[in-house]
């Protein structure tokens, strides 16, 4: 079988280029042939049309697809194929679900004008041109041949929001890599992990915040336990308007006064992920959902790090976020409602006092991680490959 695949890819430093560079190689690990005709691109549009107007599409069984993160070459590149090649079997990863893209490449005339006008009106313009753009999406989507999600949660709600059948849907589960087991470090201090790439909206005042009001509370604690930033800090994903979020975030610890309990850990290389992480107990994952997007729907992703600490052995504390609960419901770890700073305080006090919940959390991702190896993930999207395929 040959594919073409359309994603992100590296140097691109984001969840969806991981995922897909670990797909590729786990599906040729299968025998499939895959093609990247978009790789090296980013997220220009005219570029990828290009490439999709040079490549040559005979000898292609099929093209699978990773959206979300907010680009829409991808999105684009599958409307073209649909038009060129009715017949041909499209396939897509949906990171975002209910949404596929959430947003056009551009604005129609008038409210293309206001994108260049102060706070609120880019985004007032966004809510107004809403319809047209879910218009697109359920149209694709509708045309694809299978949808795969990563949560049941994420499914059913793609499958309503998009209008699909249950036969188009698929639920794979995020792949990941086969990490040899580590024990848990000894149970005191208490080692916490924030791993993830490092940027606004990712809820880590709240850990901060959490974690101060807990030493408020019982200042013995102090001397428990131990919170580690780790992840990748882009640039371009730091820095923005209001400045270094680092900075902002080292501003906020020295305010809090955490200094002592606080470790960082940026850029971590690839190969020194899985010691970074059975280093710790636990990984924690304050997310918030985005305001805006609140106004476009449901966001019912997941995180590529829940992958990682399942690969990795570890359980996780986490919002109630995205489809998280579902991701964590198999005594792996627990939730707490996002943006509750007491609550997360609340659960990181329980989890100094029973300590032993750290270890069947462990126990439990682990079973979980070599369920979900990126062989066993690569072949469930070979035989997803091969159903589409079938009248092709």
């Amino acid at each position: 079988m040959h594919i073409a695949l359309l994603a992100p890819a590296a140097p691109e430093q984001n969840g969806i280029a991981d995922y897909a560079g670990h797909l590729k190689h786990a599906l040729e690990q299968q025998g499939v042939r895959v093609s990247t005709p978009l790789a090296g691109l980013g997220n220009d549009v005219a570029r990828t049309q290009a490439a999709l107007n040079s490549f040559d599409w005979n000898g292609i069984d099929l093209v699978h697809a990773e959206i979300g993160g907010g680009r829409v070459a991808e999105f684009n590149a599958l409307r073209t194929l649909r038009q060129r090649f009715a017949r041909l079997p499209l396939t897509a990863t949906v990171h975002d679900p209910e949404r596929l893209v959430w947003r056009r490449e551009r604005l129609p005339w008038p409210l293309s004008m206001a994108q260049k006008m102060p706070n609120p009106l880019p985004q007032i313009a966004t809510v107004l041109a809403d319809p047209l753009c879910l218009r697109e999406e359920r149209s694709l989507a509708q045309s694809l041949t299978r949808l795969v999600t990563l949560t049941n949660a994420g499914s059913q709600c793609l499958k309503q929001r998009m209008g699909l059948a249950d036969k188009q849907m698929a639920v794979i589960a995020h792949g990941n890599l086969d990490i040899p087991p580590a024990p848990l470090p000894p149970l005191e201090p208490l080692r916490l992990l924030y791993f993830g790439f490092i940027y606004r909206g990712k809820g880590i005042e709240d850990l901060l915040d959490a974690l101060a009001l807990t030493f408020s509370q019982q200042p013995a604690l102090r001397e428990r336990i131990r919170l580690t930033l780790a992840g990748g800090s882009e640039p371009e994903m730091a820095f923005g308007p209001s400045g270094s979020y680092l900075d902002q975030l080292r501003q906020r610890i020295n305010q809090l006064q955490l200094g002592d309990n606080i470790e960082w850990g940026l850029d971590v290389p690839a190969e020194d992920i899985p010691a970074v992480i059975q280093a710790h107990h636990v990984m924690v994952l304050p997310y918030r959902e985005s305001s805006k997007l609140k106004l476009l729907g449901t966001l019912r992703g997941t995180s590529g790090a829940l992958s990682w600490a399942a690969a990795c052995g570890r359980g996780a504390i986490t919002s109630d976020a995205r489809s998280f609960a579902e991701e964590v419901s198999h005594d792996n770890g627990i939730i707490f409602p996002q943006g509750n700073v007491p609550a997360l305080a609340a659960e990181l006090s329980h989890l100094c006092a029973t300590p032993e919940l750290a270890v069947r959390w462990a126990e439990h991702a682990s079973l979980i991680g070599s369920q979900r190896t990126w062989p066993h993930t690569a072949a469930r999207f070979v035989q997803l490959f091969e159903d589409a395929c079938g009248g092709h």
